[in-house]
């Protein structure tokens, strides 16, 4: 690890002058990858910003028909959230689904969703949920978010203040773990809203993304059924040790399906 400036913020506010006014800063959330990151000498900022102590980024809170989430609310807190679990009971079992006991009371889903890690959870929810993401500058919809592995449309210095999950009529998350890290091989959120069903896939890709063949498909509807037959392109999907593109694809559908009771 190379030697960095460590600050830790008092506010929103505090936070992003202190960003500011360093040479090359990074935020730090839950830490569960700027810290490895750091240990492999794989980045050399020169001050970490610790968001620890800023209180105003806990929480999370039903506002205007959607469930509220600040950035540095931890996994565990959504997993057991009963605000959650009422209204959006698959986004609960998601966050329970992340790593391990130690990660999940670490971790912080502004800290995921600013890292746009490909095999992250919480992305698949964003943009199956069509969720609007909330900065101290702007607010961004999560078709424009995600951008490319380890990659978003967040500006440099710009801070995740919350997350503004719609309030599905239906939705569900299942994925395929990694067995040794627990991440999804594959994962699938599915969610139906007046607008329609949206899909989105995290795992399978350089970021999360959409699937459109199966939402056409499904329309308004919320049945397996309906998609059991529609295949999805192996091109540009990820191959590894763990799993090739076409059996990617293939598990795309297999999720997708069983995120919705198939």
């Amino acid at each position: 690890m190379y030697d960095f400036n460590y600050q830790r913020a008092s506010s929103v506010a505090d936070a992003t002058t202190k960003h500011k006014a360093a040479e090359d800063a990074r935020f730090l959330a839950g830490g569960m990858t700027l810290l490895p990151v750091l240990k492999q000498r794989l980045d050399q900022p020169s001050d970490v910003v610790d968001l620890a102590d800023v209180k105003d980024l806990v929480g999370i809170s039903e506002e205007n028909g959607a469930i509220v989430i600040k950035a540095m609310t931890k996994h565990h807190d959504v997993e057991h959230s009963d605000l959650v679990k009422s209204k959006i009971p698959a986004l609960a079992e998601l966050a329970g689904t992340i790593g391990d006991p130690m990660v999940r009371n670490r971790g912080t889903i502004g800290g995921s969703l600013a890292n746009s890690d490909p095999a992250a959870s919480y992305p698949s929810a964003v943009l199956a949920m069509n969720a609007t993401i909330h900065t101290d500058q702007r607010t961004i919809a999560a078709d424009d978010f995600f951008q490319g592995m380890f990659t978003t449309a967040l500006e440099p210095g710009e801070l995740i203040t919350k997350v503004s999950f719609p309030i599905p009529t239906k939705a569900g998350y299942k994925h395929f773990p990694n067995p040794a890290s627990r991440f999804p091989i594959v994962g699938a959120f599915v969610a139906q809203t007046k607008d329609g069903t949206r899909v989105a896939i995290t795992g399978a890709g350089p970021c999360a993304f959409r699937v459109p063949e199966f939402e056409k498909a499904l329309g308004s509807a919320f049945d397996p059924a309906k998609i059991k037959d529609v295949k999805v392109s192996a091109d540009g999907l990820n191959t590894d040790i763990h799993a090739s593109a076409e059996y990617r694809a293939h598990l795309i559908n297999v999720m997708a399906r069983r995120a919705m009771g198939g």
